[in-house]
């Protein structure tokens, strides 16, 4: 498992964590029943807090992307990919929404809206 964290980011260790599993996941870069490192392991290969990791598990725990095994660990649920890519579209559609209610609010156009939208997506 390949995870790249950044201490500048404004976004939560547990959740950059969080998201790159999750893309991993999506992507078939995890496989379904796939074993992940142990909360412990993992913290110390990041070198951040067993707190981080241990929250990064359950929310992805709580999202149905993994489970996990009294005294075995946790692995990747065993969903189908695509009910999961379903539910990370539907997240990703709710959060455009509030995006594009608050550029209606401040009078953007949806050319606007698209132009930046392409813009921030070629960055990326």
């Amino acid at each position: 498992m390949n995870i790249i964290i950044s201490n500048s980011s404004a976004v939560p260790l547990y959740e950059q964590i969080e998201n790159q599993i999750k893309t991993q996941i999506l992507n078939g870069e995890i496989k379904a029943e796939e074993h992940l490192p142990s909360i412990r392991s993992l913290a110390k290969e990041l070198k951040v807090s067993i707190i981080t990791t241990k929250r990064a598990y359950e929310e992805l725990e709580k999202e149905g992307y993994i489970h996990t095994v009294a005294g075995k660990g946790s692995y990747v649920s065993g969903q189908s990919t695509e009910r999961l890519k379903e539910a990370a579209r539907f997240e990703m559609e709710s959060k455009l929404e509030e995006v594009i209610i608050q550029a209606k609010k401040m009078g953007i156009s949806l050319e606007e809206c698209i132009e930046i939208f392409k813009s921030i997506y070629e960055e990326v």
